[in-house]
């Protein structure tokens, strides 16, 4: 089958051109990873998300590698017969020399067939092949580093896999491609809390991964960037930070995408906001029962998810944006409240009672509103009946107001609602309770701003707060990723696909790449924080502003905002996104086989920006000029409906100016 076809692209910068469609009917695409089939981390994600696009291109020739572990297979994998002739001679004559060598389809969107080698089966090589690893390459690695020992394996084992299929062995005739989604060194040096970006061309990279006892590793991923005919990664600062570190410039930048059909739900993701929106505030009225001298209609939940990576994800400067926003709700007289809620894992040893005793107390006052309410419904029934107006004073008898009096008095509470739903393994070395005992922000009823630290991934089978991760961030209103360290970022990816604003920064890969491709992020409900070139303090004001301007809007205001958020999802799509691995096989194959394959880059860095939306951005700052006046009847529905149809014919016609203003991606023959 055809290795690629002529496609119509959009104009994002970084994609060459190609003229004339080549044919490969024995062109085989291996994808190798360690989260095939395996979720570890964000590339688990990437790899997933890629799959079907990927799948549609290549069909029956494209196989994933990755590891074989039982309890993800057994989940995730229907295990087959190998359809490649080829391939089923390779894994017989693998596992006739002693390998365990699986091969199936991965129960996923596009079906894409794996390949999965069992490491452990074959530790009896290691020693030989990290030998050989020191004679070719002059890289030792150290007996106890087992997640070192595990990519020598595995290393291996897909060499011998591919050397098999071409009955050679190391030598192989294979255009390869690395792309790196972080580097090693670089995520090290961010979480010692060094000046990172501005020092990178000072960095004694030998020295630092030394100190660091990660040098074994470093050399193996530079090692992998200098060998591969075409090195890539995620993102523009990703690339300045290789280029420094690993000492070769990516050839190209490969964005990630997200497999958008999955988040997408048309006119409805307004709907899913307000209904996920209700399951929050229902465990809101829990967690602060007894305190609840908020109005749940004006509050806004604000959050921030990942690995719990103090610095490096921005949770230290969002914390300390939320208590000068404190301030600044207090002192204006702000009717609204803010709930930030953080999400990110650490060690617990269980729910927290006080925590668990909240839901109780709700769940309780419902039920007593449900008996009193069946109760008085019964009553007004009898009294209709019969053709009498109730006697109001008499719907409600002394055993109705016992009942009621009963569930108010259980309501009180001496204590104020915790901060934390888990009981902390390291509660006096936690640098998030740290940082709030700092900033002093406690769940008081004078505070605007209210913290909720949830530390533990979500799941709808929870019994404090039964949502998954994507029902939760539909019900949210703003996502905050402040992130110093952030080679891409999937969660505000993740944000914009479900219409829901989010904080990035130009420090992200995701930040970079809507700067780059966005006119006016801002006006799209994407805020972009800069962390480049301003101190920790300047960053932190500009994030307080940002936050505040954002509790100033309107609920028309956001429904507007949230609109042209989701309109951002195409730019996210593997179906565009897709082509720039396509661009980077092609250079592949060209720098393998110069004879056979021509590659002619072009300039494309002047590529077409995503217009500014056709009416004026929704801030309270930037509009006040041109949007009318705010009254109460903004607030209705019907009338935003009606404007936002106005709007987004508008920029339909916008895109599709974007996509026609594009390049034509296909490779050149000899």
């Amino acid at each position: 089958m055809p290795l690629a076809r002529s496609l119509s692209v959009t104009s994002l910068s970084g994609l060459e051109e190609w003229d004339e469609e080549f044919d490969l009917e024995d062109a085989v695409l291996f994808e190798i990873a360690w989260e095939v089939a395996n979720k570890v981390g964000g590339i688990y994600t990437v790899i997933q998300t890629k799959a079907r696009l990927t799948s549609e291109e290549w069909g029956e020739n494209y196989f994933l590698v990755g590891p074989y572990v039982e309890s993800n297979v057994r989940t995730q994998v229907e295990l087959i017969e190998p359809t490649n002739p080829a391939l089923r001679r390779t894994i017989d004559k693998m596992n006739s020399s002693g390998c365990k060598v699986y091969f199936g389809r991965w129960l996923i969107e596009g079906s894409p067939y794996v390949v999965l080698i069992d490491i452990a089966f074959t530790a009896w090589s290691l020693d030989s092949w990290k030998s050989e690893l020191w004679e070719l390459c002059s890289i030792g690695v150290p007996w106890f580093d087992r997640e070192a020992n595990d990519a020598v394996l595995f290393g291996f084992l897909t060499a011998w896999l591919l050397g098999e299929m071409d009955y050679l062995q190391r030598q192989l005739p294979v255009a390869t491609i690395f792309t790196t989604h972080a580097t090693l060194l670089g995520r090290y040096l961010c979480a010692g809390n060094v000046d990172f970006y501005n020092n990178l061309a000072e960095f004694n990279v030998d020295k630092e991964a030394g100190d660091r006892q990660i040098y074994h590793r470093y050399c193996i991923e530079r090692a992998a960037a200098h060998c591969a005919h075409v090195f890539t990664t995620v993102s523009q600062i990703t690339a300045i930070e290789a280029e420094h570190l690993l000492k070769r410039k990516p050839d190209i930048v490969t964005p990630n995408g997200l497999n958008v059909k999955k988040f997408s739900a048309m006119h409805e993701f307004q709907n899913l906001h307000a209904q996920s929106k209700s399951r929050i505030q229902e465990f809101v009225r829990g967690h602060f029962y007894g305190h609840l001298d908020f109005n749940l209609d004006k509050c806004l939940f604000l959050f921030i998810a990942g690995r719990y990576e103090f610095s490096n994800k921005g949770a230290d400067i969002f914390l300390e944006a939320l208590a000068r926003l404190n301030y600044l709700l207090r002192v204006n007289h702000s009717d609204v409240t803010v709930i930030a809620f953080f999400i990110m894992p650490a060690r617990t040893n269980n729910f927290n009672v006080e925590t668990l005793k909240g839901q109780a107390v709700r769940k309780q006052l419902w039920d007593t509103a449900q008996t009193v309410k069946e109760r008085f419904g019964k009553k007004l029934y009898e009294s209709l009946l019969v053709g009498q107006l109730p006697d109001v004073s008499k719907m409600l008898d002394k055993e109705d107001f016992t009942i009621m009096k009963r569930a108010i008095f259980a309501t009180q509470r001496q204590c104020q609602p915790p901060i934390c739903t888990h009981n902390m393994l390291e509660d006096s070395s936690d640098p998030i309770l740290n940082c709030v005992r700092r900033i002093g922000l406690f769940n008081s009823s004078a505070d605007r701003v209210k913290i909720i630290f949830h530390p533990e991934f979500l799941s709808s089978t929870s019994p404090l707060l039964p949502m998954d991760y994507e029902e939760f961030v539909r019900g949210c209103h703003l996502g905050v990723f402040p992130s110093y360290y952030e080679p891409w970022g999937y969660t505000p990816a993740e944000c914009t696909v479900m219409g829901i604003p989010s904080i990035s920064t130009n420090l992200s890969g995701f930040g970079c790449f809507m700067e780059e491709h966005i006119a006016d992020p801002t006006a799209y409900g994407i805020y972009i924080l800069d962390r480049r070139c301003r101190g920790v303090d300047e960053s932190c004001n500009q994030l307080t502003s940002f936050l505040f301007q954002f509790c100033k809007q309107s609920r028309r205001q956001r429904i507007i905002q949230r609109n042209r958020t989701e309109r951002l999802s195409d730019l996210l799509d593997w179906k565009y996104l897709g082509r720039y691995y396509i661009a980077a096989r092609h250079m592949a194959l060209a720098k393998a086989f110069p004879d056979t394959f021509i590659y002619e880059p072009q300039d494309t860095t002047a590529g077409f920006r995503y217009p500014r939306p056709a009416s004026v951005p929704p801030s309270p700052a930037l509009s006040r000029h041109s949007s009318p006046h705010h009254s109460e009847a903004e607030d209705n529905e019907d009338d935003e409906r009606y404007d936002e149809d106005l709007e987004a014919e508008k920029d339909k016609v916008n895109i599709q100016h974007l996509f026609f203003l594009s390049f034509s991606l296909v490779p050149h023959m000899m």
